[in-house]
């Protein structure tokens, strides 16, 4: 359904422009209304995205990608990187959590800036 090569393109671009999309603004840029099964989806997508780039030494796109509640990944970004990353926080959401995502952010935004 969704074209890892065209998600990662548009994140990267993203990174470039220091920016994130919310979960609905990035299934819009694909032609597609908010739904939780197509938010499920694209986040199978993003982690793939991601285990991808890991393996070529890039800091990780889907932190880019958050909610439009709070402006953090969604809580299955944190518990899906539990066992790649030893730094996460505790808790998914409040400040600590809001500085974590954006270190990661940063790390993306300077990656793909250099690029």
């Amino acid at each position: 359904m969704f074209d890892p090569g065209e998600v990662r393109d548009i994140l990267a671009s993203a990174a470039r422009q220091r920016t994130t999309f919310t979960y609905g603004g990035l299934l819009g840029l694909l032609g597609h209304t908010f739904t939780r099964p197509l938010m499920r989806q694209l986040c199978k997508v993003l982690d793939r995205i991601d285990e991808d780039g890991r393996a070529c030494g890039e800091p990780g796109l889907a932190v880019l990608v958050v909610r439009q509640s709070d402006g953090l990944p969604g809580q299955g970004w944190f518990v899906s990187r539990t066992a790649i990353y030893d730094d996460l926080p505790l808790e998914w959401e409040g400040p600590e959590a809001r500085r974590y995502t954006q270190a990661r952010q940063a790390e993306a935004f300077d990656y793909w800036n250099a690029r």
